[in-house]
């Protein structure tokens, strides 16, 4: 894929990235890059990485918990977790030091709303509400202010209308989108409505009537229904959405790749809210970590010998609930998993401070209780990574958080 400029023009903001490289950081004869990847709707973590050595996992989860036997085995890490075997390219990169989980993770957060959830995961703050920026557009605007690493001294080329929150802010953003998008499913058109009837209720009801009318277009025949020609989040045309997720990340990395190019990219994936039908070794979130897997190994390939200098980071807004639900779901839960990936990363390794998942252990009876901030392990790779200033970090990058200290070690 070589996006042309008309493609970058075009573009709403599917991939976002700046053309900042810190000072520090190459004095040091280093030229790191970093790539966020925001997974919209809540990821399973217990279904990414399985606590198989825990003694109340199988009580929670029974027939739908994964486990080292089976038809589908999950992929052993470290004698107590072990993987989802839908992620084989990842568990490659975790054998050969390359790839870390941070496990029990949460933002500040406590509620269960997408809404407020992603803008604390995306402003940086600790509760929702109040911010116009994100975390990811301070962190680069605060690198090395007045000198040649200056995001002020670069001039973006390309900027989409509408920037997710992680990038809103001074640093100025080049945007591209890939030339096709799947289109948007049921899940995120419910959500929007919900949002939009709290926000805009007259724009909420020109919405309602759209999806009206698209229903009824359906029922009529004047609409195919999903299939391999188009892709949904919630199922149908899994090939075409492994295929969406791989150009999209062959696409960042090829961005971030360039000798003279952006150093920190973001981008986002939606479609992980799994209430009903999980599908976690077979079905729909196995296909949904399949396509996640093949990003992974797409960046990795079009990283080429800038691999070694890269870290992805992948988060989400919160986890889902310890229990399966009556639809073979989850529903919406609280801590879950961080993943990492590059060839900067001191990986093999999870990095746990367990609860249990004794009933006395979840959160509110329900969740698996977080013990890990995210937010120290962002500021963690931002301050070891990139170099930025620690104390930036706590008070502009992510405000009110000397309490979530920098998660160290996790770079090579």
């Amino acid at each position: 894929m070589s996006p042309t400029r008309r493609d970058l023009l075009l573009g709403s903001g599917a991939f976002f990235a700046w053309a900042a490289v810190p000072r520090l950081a190459r004095a040091e004869r280093r030229d790191p890059r970093l790539l966020v990847i925001v997974l919209r709707g809540a990821l399973d973590g217990l279904a990414v990485v399985a606590p198989v050595g825990d003694p109340d996992w199988k009580k929670l989860r029974g027939d739908k918990a994964l486990a080292l036997d089976g038809t589908a085995p999950a992929l052993p890490l470290d004698g107590f977790f072990a993987l989802n075997p839908a992620m084989a390219n990842f568990h490659r990169l975790y054998q050969a030091s390359q790839a870390t989980i941070v496990h029990a993770v949460a933002t500040p957060y406590r509620e269960r709303s997408h809404f407020d959830g992603q803008d604390v995961l995306e402003s940086g703050l600790p509760k929702p509400g109040g911010a116009d920026t994100g975390w990811l557009n301070r962190a680069l605007a605060a690198l090395e202010p007045g000198g040649p690493a200056d995001p002020h001294n670069r001039q973006a080329f390309a900027v989409g209308p509408i920037a997710p929150l992680v990038v809103r802010g001074r640093a100025p953003v080049l945007a591209w989108v890939p030339p096709k998008l799947p289109p948007v499913g049921d899940e995120t058109t419910n959500r929007l409505l919900d949002l939009y009837r709290h926000t805009d209720p007259t724009f909420a009801r020109v919405l309602e009537e759209r999806v009206g009318l698209a229903a009824i277009a359906r029922a009529g025949g004047m609409t195919s229904e999903p299939s391999e020609e188009r892709p949904t989040p919630q199922g149908g045309g899994i090939a075409q959405v492994r295929a969406y997720f791989a150009d999209t990340g062959a696409a960042a990395a090829k961005f971030l790749a360039q000798p003279e190019g952006p150093r920190v990219g973001a981008l986002a994936f939606d479609g992980w809210d799994t209430h009903v039908d999980e599908g976690i070794a077979k079905g729909r979130l196995a296909n949904l970590l399949g396509a996640l897997d093949g990003a992974i190994a797409a960046i990795e390939t079009n990283m080429g010998e800038a691999w070694r200098e890269t870290v992805v980071v992948l988060v989400t807004e919160f986890g889902r609930t310890a229990r399966i639900n009556g639809n073979d779901g989850t529903d919406h839960g609280t801590a879950t998993v961080a993943l990492l990936a590059g060839g900067a990363l001191k990986g093999g390794r999870v990095v746990a401070d367990w609860p249990g998942l004794a009933e006395a252990n979840l959160y509110e009876n329900r969740d698996l209780k977080p013990t890990t901030d995210l937010r120290a392990v962002l500021k963690g790779l931002l301050e070891d990574h990139l170099r930025a200033d620690p104390r930036v970090l706590e008070t502009a990058v992510f405000p009110n958080s000397v309490g979530a200290q920098p998660l160290r070690g996790l770079l090579a």
